[in-house]
């Protein structure tokens, strides 16, 4: 994992001075979307490079210590193995990044892993998931249960009520409390920018994210209406670019919701290679949320291997 971004002080003129072009930020997310679509051999690495870096995600209401087990194995052997065999990888420990559950399964998840001798780590949505609104303090307990419980890395959420009407101080100060109930260990914060109204506040919530000490953004908690967007991720990684120019501080991105096939997991990972270059491409700098992505990804392989797509019955059930 990289090293944590310790952040800066809040400078709000440098929030001022922000200014989105809209239609710009549409036509390049465009053109992105619309490259070549890589081929053979090229398209396999890809998507096995793909694979390490999706945070394999489970929120659901009625996750169990069973389901989350099971979900934990399949982190561990994300692809058949004797597809892996046959790309020449079966040696080489693919696994998926982390593990997602909620706070209250952190420890189901940290026995799984555990068990099965992986050292994937396990990451914990918390501070009021989704939506950001219940008090401060039990924001804040939420965070330390989840690390107490054995999380390597936190998902917090911000309140999307600073951000829509402008009290960056308060966002700022809420989210440097999330740091330091976080202690050493990662910190990604959700943006939810599908509820911030435009992509100038999906900017300046980037930049005061990274100025309180956030490891990763995060746009999307996968509750909201409209969740990852191409656009919005370009905004986003340029944030972050930015800040890197400005403080020599590298922060990790990671889209989530509604990455359901590998074609947009590879659109995600060129505009990471286009837009902040080769090393944004390793999970320590880059992630995917997503529950179902990985099903298809290997049904994809699968077919690179074989010539054919496979049955249900012949992929495991993630």
């Amino acid at each position: 994992m990289a090293a944590n971004n310790p952040g800066i002080e809040l400078d709000l003129t440098w929030l001022a001075r922000v200014r989105v072009n809209h239609p710009a930020v549409l036509k390049r997310a465009a053109q992105i979307e619309t490259q070549r679509s890589m081929k053979k051999n090229w398209l396999a690495a890809w998507l096995l490079r793909a694979v390490t870096c999706i945070d394999l995600t489970t929120l659901s209401g009625d996750d169990t210590p069973c389901s989350v087990c099971r979900l934990c194995h399949k982190a561990k052997h994300p692809i058949r193995e004797d597809l892996l065999q046959a790309l020449k990888m079966g040696d080489k420990g693919i696994t998926t990044a982390a593990i997602c559950v909620y706070p209250a399964r952190v420890a189901d998840a940290v026995k799984a892993l555990k068990s099965t001798g992986c050292h994937i780590p396990v990451a914990s949505v918390a501070a009021g998931f989704p939506a950001g609104q219940t008090p401060l303090k039990t924001r804040l307990e939420e965070i330390q249960l989840a690390v107490e419980d054995g999380a390597k890395e936190i998902d917090i959420v911000i309140n999307r009520t600073f951000v829509l009407t402008g009290q960056w101080e308060d966002l700022y100060e809420e989210i440097r409390q999330f740091r330091q109930a976080c202690g050493d260990i990662h910190m990604k914060t959700i943006l939810g920018t599908g509820e911030l109204g435009s992509l100038t506040n999906v900017y300046k919530a980037s930049l005061v994210a990274m100025m309180a000490g956030s490891d990763f953004i995060k746009t999307s908690t996968g509750k909201e209406a409209v969740n990852a967007t191409f656009p919005v991720g370009l905004v986003m990684v340029r944030a972050i670019r930015d800040y890197y120019w400005k403080t020599g501080y590298k922060v990790g991105f990671k889209p989530a919701g509604g990455i359901r096939k590998a074609k947009e997991a590879l659109i995600w990972l060129s505009l990471m290679k286009e837009e902040l270059g080769e090393e944004w491409l390793k999970p320590e700098l880059f992630r995917l949320g997503a529950s179902t992505l990985l099903g298809d990804i290997e049904r994809q392989i699968y077919y690179h291997v074989t010539g054919r797509y496979p049955a249900s019955y012949d992929l495991p059930m993630a």
